[in-house]
């Protein structure tokens, strides 16, 4: 797991939202056990309390759970993976907006780059 922190944002947020895209692209799999905290502070290098309080968010996000003696697993409720993936769309799009406003774009002029971007996205990939 390739991952470059961003030195002006919590390690544990950050991980959290890494967790929150792997669920809700698929990558991690409804029922799918997660790999134990000592696994996932020795990838990252950071501190296993990080790697705890960012998994015990992704619990409270209804998106992990725990059981006692077998580790952690994602939520096996695909309409709350639904909700999240809708969550995280609207965060993005909240940022774009909040980053291209002062260029003075027209909202038509936006969806038009958008729409090029897109097409051109898809015929590279």
């Amino acid at each position: 797991m390739g991952y470059e922190f961003d030195s002006n944002i919590p390690i544990y947020l950050q991980l959290r939202h890494y967790f929150r895209m792997q669920i809700v692209s698929g990558q991690l799999a409804p029922g799918e056990r997660m790999p134990p905290v000592r696994e996932i502070a020795v990838q990252y290098g950071i501190n296993p309390n990080t790697v705890q309080r960012a998994l015990t968010e992704l619990e409270e996000d209804g998106l992990a759970y725990s059981q006692r003696t077998a580790g952690r697993f994602i939520t096996e409720n695909r309409d709350r993976i639904a909700q999240m993936r809708q969550i995280l769309a609207k965060e993005t799009v909240d940022t774009f907006i909040k980053d291209i406003r002062p260029f003075g774009f027209s909202l038509d002029d936006i969806i038009d780059v958008m729409k090029s971007q897109w097409s051109d996205d898809n015929a590279s990939s």
